[in-house]
């Protein structure tokens, strides 16, 4: 490795860099409620694990009384431990991802270290923790921040292993993909392999030397680290539950790569499909990529690192392309590596002072402007369920893009300006960001969350057992607020799919076992908005009347 060339980018001290990753991950972290789908899935997925009392639950997950088998359970065991040290609380549900990104934070910088570019680690750092799609993922109880910090982690070991080949880096690259592996499956030695094995192609002088650097992993060491954290779970979860190695290997994860998994619930796209999202998840910094592709100008950092750096985010970019499934969350593995080259780029293509730290604010600026003038142009009932402070949703956007703008104005003047601060003045835009998209949360809470409908329950209707009826995960909060699992009429719900077939239960009943029911018991039924007109349409509708409508959920009692 190459020494550290005398660096364009201000020093800024570590401690800053540690506040600003604690504003993004801890502001107001549990100050709106556990949100549907999701993250309310996995939060009572824990829920029921911790207070089960019961061993089978810690090898087979539970959803709302039902066996869940889609991932494997690290997320759910340190939730759960989480809540069983916090209490069942908002925040304590954020808990383990937003400490995932802190780790993930740590690792940037550890690795920035470790190639010689430390100062740009630092600029690294705070474009991961601060871009739009990591501080929504940092905050939202999901299992891909557990996965980026341990496959990050297995890459950068991985890296180190096989560029010094000291045996101690096969063993923490060979613990942190077991842990990857247990976070959410298989797709983490994909990209781990895909990650690696490209490099090492890359790099390699010729065919025997790609042989030489492949030839280094089949170390029997190494397989028996892996094997010894990752092997227990798949051997307890596949004595526990017959059917458990079919549904889960085959199934969740060969079936679900080839768009053919029963049930069909995940989305899927075209190749550029994650393109535009790439750039909504380095929000603001992406605004730096014209300067990137214009500017020509490199220290010529030490080949094999710049290397690293693209294949870890590239290959599971390629990987998540060429996939029939994808979702947006899934780019957040990407990020750690991406942030730290575009770190390194920045540092070696922009002085401080350059005309070039004014375009990314020329930019923003135009972006903002653009959204002033949609949003003065928009019906008033657009915004009609923003409300805060008092303020007309109305209001509240145009304030809030009026904020925006100004902040992008000061912070291209400070970049330009200030030599001392430089491009981290563009932080000014997502610390004023982060707020304002909090507000916006709160104040839809009531679409997104079960929260104010458990509320009313338990003030109006506590003597009444409650019943969803068809959709589960759009209200599937609901059972983490109820402290216990819900009966669903008519389960429409991709979740409960497997449960419900797997086993006899009481949890998915139908029309018959529903009739029975409200005969001899007083019953409410939440039905979504779009599910009223069959609601209505049943035989045994006319037992029942609309008691209340909070957001998309109605109220019927009998």
């Amino acid at each position: 490795m190459q020494q550290e060339n005398t660096t364009r980018l201000p020093d800024v001290p570590m401690w800053l860099v540690w506040v600003v990753a604690f504003y993004f991950v801890f502001y107001q972290i549990g100050s709106y409620p556990v949100l549907d789908n999701n993250e309310g899935l996995y939060a009572e997925i824990a829920r029921e694990m911790l207070r089960s009392g019961n061993w089978h639950n810690w090898v087979i997950p539970h959803l709302n009384g039902l066996a869940y088998m889609e991932k494997p359970p690290l997320l759910y065991w340190l939730t759960a431990i989480s809540f069983a040290v916090f209490g069942e609380s908002e925040w304590a549900v954020r808990l383990l991802p937003a400490l995932s990104c802190l780790a993930c934070t740590a690792l940037i910088i550890w690795f920035a270290k470790k190639i010689n570019r430390s100062t740009a680690g630092k600029l690294a750092a705070l474009i991961f923790v601060s871009g739009l799609g990591v501080t929504v993922m940092s905050r939202t109880l999901m299992f891909d921040m557990l996965l980026t910090f341990f496959l990050t982690a297995a890459v950068m070991a991985g890296y180190l292993f096989s560029e010094f080949r000291q045996r101690k880096f096969l063993y923490y690259s060979m613990i942190m993909l077991a842990f990857a592996l247990l976070a959410k499956g298989f797709v983490a030695l994909i990209l781990f392999s895909a990650v690696i094995g490209s490099y090492s192609i890359l790099r390699a002088s010729s065919v025997k030397d790609f042989f030489s650097r492949l030839s280094i992993w089949f170390d029997w060491r190494g397989f028996l680290v892996f094997l010894i954290v990752a092997l227990p779970w798949h051997l307890a979860a596949m004595i526990a539950e017959p059917i458990f190695a079919w549904f889960y290997f085959i199934n969740e994860h060969v079936l679900r790569f080839l768009g053919r998994r029963e049930p069909h619930d995940y989305y899927s796209g075209a190749w550029w499909y994650y393109l535009p999202r790439m750039l909504i998840f380095l929000f603001p910094w992406s605004f730096f990529l014209p300067v990137l592709l214009i500017v020509r100008r490199f220290k010529n950092m030490e080949h094999g690192g710049h290397v690293i750096l693209l294949m870890a985010w590239l290959m599971p970019l390629l990987f998540f392309s060429v996939s029939s499934a994808k979702a947006n969350y899934y780019l957040v593995a990407t990020m750690p590596l991406a942030a730290l080259q575009m770190g390194i780029l920045l540092e070696e293509k922009i002085v401080p002072g350059s005309k070039w730290l004014l375009l990314p604010g020329i930019l923003l600026i135009v972006l903002f402007g653009g959204l002033l003038k949609w949003s003065l142009n928009r019906p008033p009932h657009d915004f009609d369920m923003m409300l805060w402070g008092g303020m007309s949703g109305g209001r509240f956007v145009f304030f809030s893009l009026l904020i925006l703008l100004a902040v992008s104005v000061l912070a291209m003047l400070i970049a330009y300006k200030a030599k001392l601060i430089s491009i981290f003045a563009y932080l000014l835009i997502p610390v004023f960001l982060l707020p304002i998209l909090l507000e916006v949360v709160k104040a839809t809470s009531e679409y997104s969350s079960t929260k104010g409908i458990v509320n009313f329950y338990l003030t109006k209707q506590a003597d009444r057992e409650l019943i969803l009826f068809k959709v589960f995960e759009q209200q599937s909060s609901l059972p983490f607020y109820m402290k216990k699992p819900i009966k669903v009429l008519n389960s429409r719900s991709s979740d409960l799919f497997w449960g419900n077939k797997l086993h006899d239960n009481s949890i998915v009943i139908n029309d018959h076992d529903f009739k029975a029911l409200s005969l001899n018991s007083k019953l409410s039924v939440l039905v979504m908005k779009q599910d009223i007109p069959d609601f209505e349409r049943a035989d045994y509708a006319s037992q029942f009347k609309l008691v209340r409508q909070l957001g998309n959920t109605a109220i019927f009692s009998n």
